[in-house]
């Protein structure tokens, strides 16, 4: 799944193309994505003027004076700005159409993403319990710390839970833990407030250097302008169970947290 930098990024290659250009049209060839798209969207976009598009988590939204169209990429989706003449793919659901020609065109082969809607002035249930942007001044060492107070689950898990910050998944909450030498197994109660400030401060430079270097390029990912990202290549824990430490050369190991697959260094992160 696409994660914050590569969502990111997407927002980033999107943006020259939209912002300040009027939807035409919008045409849908299924009714839903994961969920049903809300009928606001065919008839309230045609005719607004995208203001801005920006992120909040690992949506995007498309702002116009009507309201805003709120787009997930799910595990696989992409969206493209394409000429008109660009033939249509399989599993090209959405077109949003533009005054410049071109087309927005959202792809989701395993129709995990969403296409919604959200009223001007309102926010989206999707949105209402998200947690701070780990890159804006309000997410810090004290944020962490003061909701981890009582808390059993594991760091990992508490990491990754949006209620806690947004957009730190499997592959950042790895290496922020790796790089702030905590373990992922420990309880997020049981953690000092200096570790969480490292901790906090590991979330902002890894997720910052990753967007800087176009996102980690997953299986089913390529950056708008048809780029991989690169941080793949520098990645200290995030899939390499197993192989040596690159700080100690201790064998990674690897362990399921909150379902999903998890590697550390038993040395260096405790």
């Amino acid at each position: 799944m696409p994660e914050l930098p590569e969502v990111e990024t997407t927002r980033a290659g999107l943006a020259p193309h939209l912002a300040g250009r009027t939807i035409t049209a919008v045409q849908l060839r299924r009714p839903d994505l994961r969920w049903p798209i809300p009928p606001e969207v065919t008839s309230l976009l045609p005719g607004q003027r995208i203001e801005t598009i920006r992120r909040r988590a690992k949506y995007l939204l498309l702002d116009t004076a009507a309201g805003s169209a709120l787009l997930h990429l799910g595990m696989s989706g992409s969206l493209r700005v394409l000429g008109p003449e660009v033939p249509v793919r399989a599993h090209d659901h959405v077109d949003i159409r533009l005054d410049s020609g071109q087309v927005l065109r959202f792809n989701d082969p395993r129709r995990f993403g969403c296409l919604l809607w959200q009223a001007t002035g309102s926010v989206h249930p999707l949105l209402a319990a998200l947690g701070p942007e780990p890159l804006d001044t309000g997410f810090d060492g004290a944020h962490l710390f003061r909701l981890s107070r009582g808390r059993r689950a594991p760091v990992k898990a508490f990491l990754m839970d949006q209620r806690t910050v947004v957009g730190v998944g499997n592959i950042y909450a790895a290496e922020a833990l790796f790089a702030a030498g905590i373990s992922p197994l420990r309880e997020a109660g049981r953690i000092a407030r200096g570790r969480y400030e490292r901790l906090a401060e590991e979330i902002r430079r890894i997720l910052a250097y990753a967007i800087a270097r176009g996102g980690t390029t997953l299986r089913d990912f390529i950056s708008p302008d048809g780029a991989p990202g690169y941080f793949e290549q520098e990645l200290s824990a995030y899939g390499r169970g197993g192989q040596p430490c690159p700080v100690c050369a201790t064998p990674l190991r690897q362990a399921a947290i909150a379902q999903r697959t998890t590697v550390w260094c038993p040395r260096c992160q405790r």
